[in-house]
């Protein structure tokens, strides 16, 4: 019989559809937009609206978005983030002299936490270590995975000791793996005029309730900027993926992207540190639809910086995150 793992690491991202049909990404976005720390509108207001509107009409658009960017090993979120849990599973063995089990749970979508916790179960991990992969917390998504979490140990018996990271964006290994990613993507295609740092929105009411997220993502920019030597000319925050009529955090990506070539900007490369994997947002949003938007506006040259996705040093920073929270057990 195999001795038991000194723990296992459940590594949880936003999820994806089965496969890029209207009627999986009506499953997915059926379950993503009912979450109250998603959208946290009063049910009486809101499940009319989702129901009978926006769940009959945003599915078929969406799915042709997904279509865009589907490849045929399958959704590139899905299938990034097996490479990184294959990875960090051959590097945590190393690092401890045992095999670290690591599995895959979405907060939407499949495999679920509850699989990913069950699976770890299975291998006989009776500590573990719960590694959200957003670098910058907000209510909307490490709460949501901690609601999860919660949720799944309300079921079982015998709850596993857990360990829960919160966020990761001033790390210093995480700041230094963007910074490799920039300089990497510079020495290939040039320096632009400006270094756009485009997160993900959310509501500017959560921030005024209290959520950090905000400030994170511009202390991720700043010390990013510093590692990279940059004027304060020369980058810039943004934000994209909004939903909805409330006012998000601003500045938008898409508005800011019309407007800087009559700035003189015609050049820019983007970057998403807020994304841990490449996925519809980045894939589509960003480097396709950003992109039509800044050269219709007069832009000339306009480059997206792919995600940290599987890269040796992103690997090396979610190791370190671990080896931080697994002190004492092992």
């Amino acid at each position: 019989m195999n001795p038991s793992p000194a723990f296992g690491v459940l590594l949880v991202n936003l999820g994806t559809p089965d496969e890029p049909s209207p009627k999986a990404v009506k499953r997915f976005l059926r379950q993503f937009l009912s979450d109250p720390r998603v959208v946290d509108l009063s049910p009486w207001i809101w499940k009319p609206l989702l129901n009978g509107i926006i769940l009959n009409t945003r599915p078929a658009k969406v799915a042709k978005l997904y279509q865009s960017v589907w490849t045929s090993e399958g959704s590139p979120l899905m299938v990034i983030s097996e490479r990184q849990a294959q990875k960090l599973t051959v590097d945590l063995s190393a690092t401890f002299n045992q095999t670290i089990p690591v599995e895959l749970g979405m907060s939407y979508g499949n495999p679920s936490i509850d699989t990913g916790f069950e699976r770890l179960k299975a291998q006989g991990a009776e500590r573990i270590i719960v590694l959200p992969l957003y670098p910058q917390y907000s209510c909307s998504t490490v709460a949501s995975v901690f609601d999860a979490v919660a949720s799944y140990l309300k079921t079982v018996r015998d709850i596993p000791l857990i360990r829960f990271n919160k966020d990761y964006f001033d790390h210093s290994a995480y700041i230094a793996a963007l910074a490799h990613s920039v300089t990497r993507h510079w020495k290939t295609h040039g320096q632009a005029d400006k270094l756009l740092l485009s997160f993900h929105g959310i509501p500017q009411r959560y921030v005024k309730e209290g959520d950090p997220y905000r400030e994170q993502c511009f202390t991720t920019a700043k010390l990013l900027a510093q590692k990279l030597a940059l004027h304060e000319s020369q980058w810039q925050v943004c934000f994209q993926s909004r939903f909805g009529r409330e006012q998000w955090l601003t500045p938008y990506a898409d508005q800011l992207l019309a407007e800087l070539p009559a700035q003189g900007v015609k050049s820019v490369d983007v970057i998403c540190p807020a994304f841990a994997t490449d996925c519809l947002e980045t894939l589509e949003e960003i480097s396709i639809g950003a992109k039509e938007t800044f050269l219709a506006a007069g832009g000339s040259d306009y480059r997206f910086i792919p995600c940290l996705n599987d890269d040796e040093l992103h690997i090396e920073l979610l190791r370190q995150l671990i080896q931080e929270q697994a002190l004492s057990w092992v």
